[in-house]
C-alpha cells in the first residue's frame, strides 16, 4: 500500500474514531438527565424500546456501512463503485421496508409480549427510522469504501446531537406540561427518525447522483442481485450481529424482565419502576466501554498495516498491546465502578435503589471490552466462525436463563445473566481463536498481576470511602453533593493506586504505556526517578 494512501487511511480512521467516541459519550450521558427528569417509570418506558432503535442504528452506522465499504473497495473503477452502491441500496431498501411494516403492523403484538401494550405507539414511532436506513448505510459505506471518513463522521455526530436534543426537550415538556410517561416516550423515540432525516442530508448530493439518477452502463461484470443478497445476509449480517451484541442482550431484557417481575409477584407499576432502576446500568456500562476500548482502538490501523505487510511478529505485538490495554482499562473501570457504586448511584440517579444489581451489571464492561477487542482482531484475520458461534451461544444463554433468573432473583438475576451471557460469548471466541491469540492473555503472568493489582485498588477505594463516610457522618454522606465529593476522591485514589501498582509490577511494556494518555510523560518521569536514585 503506497505511503500517501496509507496516511489517508490512518487519518480517516482517526477522524471516524474521534467522532464515534464523541457519539458514544453523548449516547451514554444523556440518559442520566433523562432518568432524573422522568423518574424510574419514565426511564423504563424509554429503555424498553431503545434496543429497537439501537439495532437500527447498528445497521445504519456500523454493520452494513462496513460491509458496503468492502464491496465498494473491491470494485476496479468509479462506475463499478457507484453501481455496486446502487444495488446495495436496492437490497437494503427491501430489507428496511420489511422491518418497517413488520414493526408497524406488529407493534401491539410486540408491546404485549413485552408485558405492556401501552408501548405500541412508541414502537410505531421508532419504526420510521428504518425507512432512512438504506440511504444512510449506503452513503456511509460508499465514502468509507473510498477511504473518505469525513461524511460518515459528520452524519454520525449530527444524528446523535439532534436525537439527544429532542429527547431532552421531550423530557422537559413532559415534566412541564404533565404528560404521561407513554406520551413522553413516543416523542422521545420520534427523535430517531427526525435525527435520521437530518443526518441523511449529508448524503443528498451522493444519493441524487449515484442512487436516483439513471444508471450508467457497467464497465465490468457485477455480482447478481441473488449473489449480492446472499453476501448481505452472511457477511453483512455477521458484522451487524457483532456490532449489536450488547443491544441484543438489552432486547431480551425488554421481553423478559418486566414480565418476570410481574410473575414474581410485583405489581405492574412496581415492576416498571424496578426495570427503570435496572436500566440505570446501561449508560454506566456504555461509559465504561468508551474508556476501555477508546485507547486500544488507536492500535487498529497499526494492526491492519502489519497484516498488509505480512509481519506476523509485529502483528502479534500490536495484538498483545491492544488486548492488554483494553483488559487493564476495563478491569480498572469495572472494579472502580463496583467499589464506588453506592456513591455513583446516589450522585447520578438520586437514590441507592438497585445498587447490588448495578454492581453485578457493571462486570459486563470487562467481558464486553474483551469481546470488542477480540472481534476486531478476528475480523482483521477474516476469522468469523468463532465470533458467530460465540454470539449465538451467549444470546442463547440470555434467552434461556433470563426469565427464570428474574422470577427467582429479580433484577439481580437479570444482571447476573447478562454477565454470564457475555462471559460465554468471550469464552467461545477465545477458545475458537488461533493459539497465538489465546496466549496473549496468559503469557508473562500478566493476568495474575492485573487481578492482584485490581483487588488492591478496589479494597483501598472501598476503605477510603468508608473512612470519609465515618468522618462526615451518615446524614451528610447520604446527600448528593457529598456523594459527588466521595466519588471524585475515590476515583483519584483508584487511579493513583492503579498507576503506581502498574509501574511497580511492570504490568505494561513501553509500547503499551505509549498508547495510554500521558504514558510518554510517565515513562520519562519513571526513568528520571531511577537515574536520581542510582
Amino acid at each position: 500500500m503506497p505511503k500517501d494512501h496509507l496516511n489517508t487511511v490512518f487519518k480517516g480512521a482517526l477522524i471516524l474514531s474521534i467522532s464515534s467516541l464523541v457519539a458514544k459519550i453523548l449516547s451514554a450521558v444523556y440518559r442520566i438527565p433523562l432518568q432524573n427528569m422522568v423518574g424510574n417509570t419514565g426511564f423504563y418506558v424509554y429503555q424498553q424500546i431503545y434496543p429497537l432503535y439501537g439495532i437500527g442504528m447498528t445497521f445504519a452506522l456500523n454493520g452494513f456501512p462496513n460491509f458496503i465499504s468492502k464491496l465498494v473497495a473491491e470494485q476496479p473503477d468509479e462506475t463499478s463503485k457507484s453501481l455496486i452502491a446502487r444495488r446495495a441500496f436496492h437490497i437494503l431498501s427491501g430489507l428496511s421496508l420489511v422491518v418497517f411494516f413488520g414493526l408497524q403492523l406488529g407493534a401491539t403484538w410486540i408491546a404485549a409480549h413485552m408485558g405492556d401494550v401501552n408501548l405500541a405507539p412508541i414502537i410505531s414511532a421508532v419504526a420510521w427510522m428504518f425507512v432512512f436506513m438504506p440511504w444512510l448505510a449506503t452513503g456511509r459505506g460508499y465514502y468509507q469504501g473510498k477511504f473518505l471518513m469525513g461524511p460518515t463522521a459528520v452524519s454520525q455526530l449530527i444524528e446523535q446531537v439532534v436525537r439527544v436534543a429532542i429527547i431532552i426537550m421531550a423530557a422537559y415538556f413532559s415534566v412541564r406540561l404533565g404528560w404521561d410517561n407513554y406520551r413522553m416516550g413516543t416523542w422521545a423515540m420520534s427523535s430517531a427518525p427526525l435525527a435520521a432525516i437530518c443526518s441523511s442530508l449529508i448524503f443528498t448530493a451522493f444519493g441524487l447522483r449515484y442512487l436516483l439518477a439513471p444508471a450508467p452502463a457497467p464497465t465490468h461484470p457485477l455480482p447478481s442481485y441473488r449473489k449480492l443478497t446472499k453476501r448481505f445476509v452472511i457477511e453483512g449480517g455477521t458484522l451487524c450481529l457483532v456490532a449489536a451484541v450488547v443491544i441484543l442482550l438489552q432486547l431480551v431484557d425488554s421481553f423478559t424482565v418486566m414480565r418476570g417481575l410481574v410473575h414474581q409477584g410485583q405489581l405492574p407499576e412496581v415492576a416498571k419502576a424496578l426495570k427503570g432502576v435496572y436500566d440505570r446500568g446501561q449508560p454506566l456500562v456504555q461509559l465504561g466501554l468508551v474508556v476501555a476500548t477508546a485507547f486500544s482502538a488507536t492500535l487498529l490501523p497499526a494492526l491492519t498495516d502489519a497484516l498488509a505487510k505480512r509481519q506476523p511478529i509485529e502483528f502479534k505485538r500490536q495484538t498483545q498491546a491492544m488486548v492488554h490495554v483494553s483488559l487493564a482499562l476495563s478491569m480498572a473501570a469495572t472494579v472502580g465502578l463496583v467499589a464506588l457504586m453506592p456513591q455513583i448511584n446516589r450522585l447520578l440517579f438520586g437514590s441507592l435503589e438497585g445498587t447490588t444489581a448495578l454492581r453485578i451489571y457493571i462486570i459486563s464492561i470487562l467481558f464486553a471490552a474483551l469481546i470488542t477487542t477480540y472481534t476486531s482482531v478476528l475480523q482483521s484475520l477474516n476469522e468469523y466462525t468463532a465470533m458467530i458461534i460465540g454470539i449465538i451461544a451467549g444470546l442463547a444463554t440470555k434467552v434461556l436463563a433470563n426469565y427464570i433468573f428474574v422470577v427467582h432473583y429479580g433484577i439481580n438475576g437479570a444482571s447476573a445473566v447478562t454477565v454470564l451471557s457475555l462471559a460465554v460469548m468471550f469464552a467461545v471466541m477465545w477458545l475458537g481463536s488461533p493459539e497465538d491469540l489465546q496466549q496473549v492473555l496468559l503469557e508473562s503472568g500478566y493476568l495474575i498481576k492485573l487481578l492482584a493489582l485490581s483487588a488492591v485498588m478496589g479494597i483501598v477505594v472501598i476503605l477510603s470511602c468508608h473512612q470519609i463516610t465515618a468522618l462526615v457522618g451518615p446524614i451528610l454522606a447520604n446527600t448528593r453533593g457529598m456523594a459527588g465529593i466521595i466519588t471524585v476522591i475515590g476515583v483519584l485514589i483508584g487511579v493513583l493506586v492503579f498507576v503506581a501498582g502498574a509501574i511497580y509490577a511492570r504490568l505494561f511494556t513501553i509500547r503499551e504505556w505509549l498508547v495510554l494518555p500521558y504514558g510518554k510523560r510517565l515513562i520519562k518521569a519513571v526513568a528520571k526517578g531511577k537515574e536520581h536514585h542510582s
